[in-house]
């Protein structure tokens, strides 16, 4: 029984998985998506779900400083209650508040380029999110 970390934003998904145990969340892949065309990746992310058994996900959810929840926010609820949909296993909403610039800082750190940062940014935040959330359970 694993769980899924998706990094959602409007033109790709990070993905990461947890390991069995639920202690580490490791980077699978990035997905290309179309949020203004209704194309979500829901087919690819069907096909890891079952290649890593997954049974819970968990979305970043991208609140703004103060709390507020501006259109990020509202398309992450959207894809949360379009997994719930889709699949049926338990979705968590996580605050996901710079996780995108951290993975960043940390990229920039390992001297990573910026053509491959641009190529691994969001799958390393979809890991921050998922740990985030293992870390608060264990």
């Amino acid at each position: 029984m694993k769980i899924m970390g998706l990094d959602v934003g409007s033109k790709t998904v990070g993905v990461a998985i947890s390991d069995a145990f639920g202690w580490t969340a490791q980077g699978i892949e990035t997905i290309k998506i179309d949020e203004a065309a209704g194309k979500f990746g829901i087919e690819r992310i069907n096909e890891l779900v079952k290649a890593h058994n997954v049974t819970e996900f968990v979305v970043g959810y991208p609140k703004n400083m103060n709390n507020t929840i501006g259109p990020r926010g509202e398309a992450s609820e959207n894809y949360k209650k379009l997994l719930e949909d889709t699949f049926g296993f338990p979705v968590k909403l996580w605050d996901e508040r710079m996780t995108t610039m951290a993975a960043e800082r940390m990229l920039i750190e390992a001297d990573v380029s910026r053509k491959k940062r641009k190529q691994v940014i969001d799958k390393m935040a979809a890991v921050m999110i998922l740990q985030g959330y293992l870390d608060s359970k264990n």
